[in-house]
């Protein structure tokens, strides 16, 4: 089970390591679109963005209906969930950090001497 939930992370991140991909699925955000559609912001040939669609397909973020020539592609977002789940444990990481680092700075403010304004030199 954990090696299945490794493999499928590192599908993940690996999809949404490129930014071409990470824009087709926030088009795809708005809709089922065709890979014609998909291709079409960044200039690339249809070959091309294809590439990007099977491995979008791979991790599992999109699927692929196929109705005569014409390939229709809309977000799978089950996928996202798992990875927002691995990235839960650092943003609580950082988040105790950064309380810690508010903490210490109101302990400095509360021990710095209060000067009135205009009195500084």
């Amino acid at each position: 089970m954990v090696e299945h939930n490794t493999l499928q992370l590192n599908a993940i991140f690996h999809a949404l390591s490129d930014g071409t991909r990470r824009q087709m699925l926030r088009d795809l955000s708005d809709g089922e679109r065709t890979v014609s559609q998909l291709a079409e912001p960044f200039q690339i040939s249809l070959a091309a963005a294809s590439k990007h669609i099977k491995v979008l397909e791979a991790s599992g973020l999109i699927a692929r209906q196929i109705s005569g020539r014409t390939h229709i592609c809309r977000l799978a977002p089950g996928p996202l969930a798992s990875a927002h789940e691995w990235l839960g444990f650092y943003e609580h990481f950082w988040a105790s950090r950064l309380d810690v680092l508010e903490q210490l700075l109101l302990q400095e403010d509360d021990i710095k001497p209060k000067t009135p304004m205009g009195d500084e030199e």
